[in-house]
């Protein structure tokens, strides 16, 4: 039996494919390489460049393979950009994502874990936010992750497809070993925007907003590594696969922290100050999220192990710097 990871080229996707590895797991992945990198997964990983939209080519890939799970990370992100193009953020988060649990149904396929996020909540009432909170996403990414959550309760209901959807807090960090790490070059990530800024690949480091109703008026937010995260996508398969019930899990660490302190652990962790420039808010971003992430240890039995903003801050640095070479290596 293997596992389907859509997406596992990129980001995230490329350090579950690694935990994956490591448990033994045989692993094919689907990736259009929009925004992930084929270099970025174990060297023999099996990967099938094509669009998760492309039904045909789906029902092809799950007659060829029996596919125990699928874990679902292919999407777009970008807050601001699906202000900007929500149609298209519907297309590719949505519609998409329709199509792949679609097939997954004609394939008979048990098992889903979805990337969801915690955009879902929009600008919550009360903080920590737990799973039973009021979901109000205040942009179309939240919204297109939404509607993808309400199809997995349905196909659950209607067809027995389990799953579960991990609410992702702020996603940072890169792989301790320095295998993967966040590669995109005009990723938003504010960590990876930070580092870029430390080591002279930006000029700037932009901040959006400090009037918000937080202890220094900039955004708070709760970050956790993404070796953590990829963990926790370890233990919703196990869960599953020891038929646990089907729901939703907030990832994060319960503690936030804001923009002016992620700052401050770049320039401590870079041993210089970064030029700073200050900007309007952006539209799309709440002012604090910070999870309530008791029922994913409880339920899943996650225990992170990176639970430390200095540790994100230079495991990212250090993938900076190892990206940076690579890059000049590559261009040479």
């Amino acid at each position: 039996m293997a596992i389907l990871v859509t997406g596992g080229a990129g980001y995230i996707g490329s350090h579950m494919v690694l935990a994956l590895a490591e448990a033994g797991e045989d692993t094919v992945v689907l990736d259009n390489l929009s925004t992930g990198f084929w270099w970025a997964l174990p060297r023999d990983t099996r990967l099938v460049e094509g669009d998760i939209g492309d039904e045909a080519l789906l029902d092809r890939l799950m007659a060829e393979y029996r596919f125990d799970a699928v874990v679902h990370f292919a999407g777009s992100i970008v807050v601001p950009d699906s202000v900007k193009d929500p149609l298209g953020y519907y297309l590719n988060n949505t519609v998409k994502s329709r199509a792949l649990l679609s097939a997954a149904v004609r394939a008979g396929i048990p098992r889903f874990i979805f990337s969801s996020t915690a955009a879902v909540y929009g600008n919550p009432g009360a903080l920590p936010v737990f799973e039973d909170a009021a979901v109000a996403p205040i942009s179309p990414y939240g919204a297109s992750k939404l509607m993808t959550e309400w199809m997995l309760r349905d196909v659950n209901a209607a067809h027995g497809l389990q799953y579960v959807a991990l609410r992702y807090f702020n996603v940072a960090g890169a792989d301790p070993g320095g295998r993967t790490g966040q590669s995109t070059p005009r990723a938003t990530h504010l960590i990876k925007v930070a580092c870029q800024t430390a080591l002279g690949q930006r000029g700037e480091l932009e901040i959006f907003g400090t009037d918000y109703q937080t202890p220094d008026g900039t955004c708070l937010r709760d970050y956790i590594h993404v070796s953590d995260l990829a963990a926790a996508h370890m233990d919703a398969l196990a869960h599953l696969r020891r038929g646990g019930e089907s729901g939703v899990f907030n990832c994060g660490y319960g503690k936030g922290y804001s923009v002016r302190e992620v700052v401050s652990a770049v320039e401590k962790a870079a041993g210089a100050p970064l030029p700073v420039r200050y900007s309007p808010r952006r539209a799309g971003d709440p002012a604090a999220i910070v999870a309530g992430a008791a029922r994913v240890r409880e339920v899943l039995g996650w225990q992170p192990r990176y639970d430390n903003l200095d540790m994100i801050v230079e495991s990212a640095l250090g993938w900076e710097r190892k990206l940076a070479q690579r890059n000049s290596t590559t261009s040479g």
